[in-house]
């Protein structure tokens, strides 16, 4: 822990009191979570960010999706409406947050809402003509106002929540206690080659509580993926230069991935969810313009590139060669089945046939 942090200890403690109290009131039922009738899954974490929530959110979505209809309610972070809101496509990131517009971008067979408050999200949702069949909460782990029929806890393999402090001490926005509430745990973001060594040392750091699975899963990258017009008449054979940009709350693994395909990698890290302005688009021409030789191209995460494309300043980029990498949710030792199967089970014994 660094200095600051450590000099911030005090109001983690305060905060550390609220929190205590606060589950102490839905533990001894003096405030009381709703249950709902169809399934619920929750996707959360304990931290403030960066454990791959959206590409598990996806996961589930893409298990789900063809035998029932799905719904995604998040909060819709840092957008500048309020309240319950239906996302289509026509709508931009700034009115229903960046995960959601990524969802519904990806797919036009769900429904995709955003509520700040999750029990009447939910109950919107279900009064639609056409309501879903079951309802995926994204980032909803420490919202206990609902009852989930599964909670799913991310951790991230390179920041542990029983390694973390408590902010603003440390990441964790609960206490790492809480993960006793999660049915699964998935460590997430590890090594593609995963030793039986580093799994024995995760088990140990976490210390799952008898009933709970823990899995371990990984960032399979797909291919480079054109952004602009630019992008989709030009793509090396051989890359010399990236110039990476993106903000996103853990970008490490996404700049191991990169450095893999280049020799030369520029990185440049914005805060998470970050929304980039014109003196951001100006600063990468001036520094994309300043690289030597010609195999040089920007590369980004598919969520940036949805709010760049967003962006009054996106028309910047048109005539450079711009880039984005898709992601999937890979689980080790073939453990997929059994998160599949568990979750499927679940859905078909809470859903009803009407």
């Amino acid at each position: 822990m660094g200095g600051l942090r450590l000099l911030l200890l005090p109001v983690a403690w305060i905060y550390q009191l609220i929190l205590i109290v606060r589950h102490k009131l839905f533990d001894w039922q003096i405030l009381r979570p709703v249950a709902f009738q169809h399934p619920v899954i929750c996707v959360g974490n304990l931290s403030m960010g960066g454990t791959g929530k959206t590409p598990q959110v996806e996961y589930i979505i893409r298990l789900l999706k063809n035998n029932y209809r799905i719904a995604t309610l998040s909060r819709g972070y840092r957008r500048k409406s309020s309240g319950f809101l239906l996302a289509s496509n026509e709508m931009t990131y700034q009115q229903i947050g960046d995960e959601p517009k990524q969802y519904i971008n990806k797919f036009d067979d769900i429904i995709v809402a955003v509520d700040e408050k999750r029990v009447h999200g939910i109950r919107k949702l279900q009064v639609l003509p056409n309501p879903p069949k079951i309802v995926i909460l994204d980032d909803a782990f420490q919202h206990r106002q609902v009852k989930p029929g599964i909670n799913i806890l991310l951790t991230d393999f390179h920041n542990l929540y029983p390694n973390d402090w408590l902010f603003p001490a440390g990441n964790l926005r609960d206490l790492s206690s809480q993960a006793k509430r999660a049915n699964v745990i998935i460590v997430t973001k590890t090594p593609r080659v995963f030793s039986p060594f580093t799994k024995r040392r995760l088990i140990e750091i976490i210390r799952p509580q008898p009933g709970q699975m823990l899995y371990f899963s990984y960032l399979d990258y797909g291919r480079l993926t054109p952004v602009n017009n630019k992008s989709k008449v030009f793509i090396p054979k051989t890359l010399t230069t990236i110039l990476m940009f993106c903000g996103i709350g853990n970008p490490y693994p996404f700049e191991e991935h990169l450095r893999d395909l280049c020799s030369n990698l520029i990185v440049h890290d914005y805060p998470d969810h970050h929304v980039y302005t014109e003196n951001d688009i100006k600063h990468l021409e001036r520094e994309f313009e300043a690289i030597l030789g010609k195999n040089k191209i920007m590369v980004t995460t598919e969520k940036d590139a949805m709010r760049l494309i967003d962006s009054p300043y996106f028309s910047r980029l048109e005539r450079f060669p711009l880039f984005y990498i898709p992601i999937e949710v890979k689980f080790h030792e073939n453990k997929a089945k059994g998160f599949d199967q568990y979750l499927t089970e679940y859905v078909r014994k809470n859903t009803s046939n009407d």
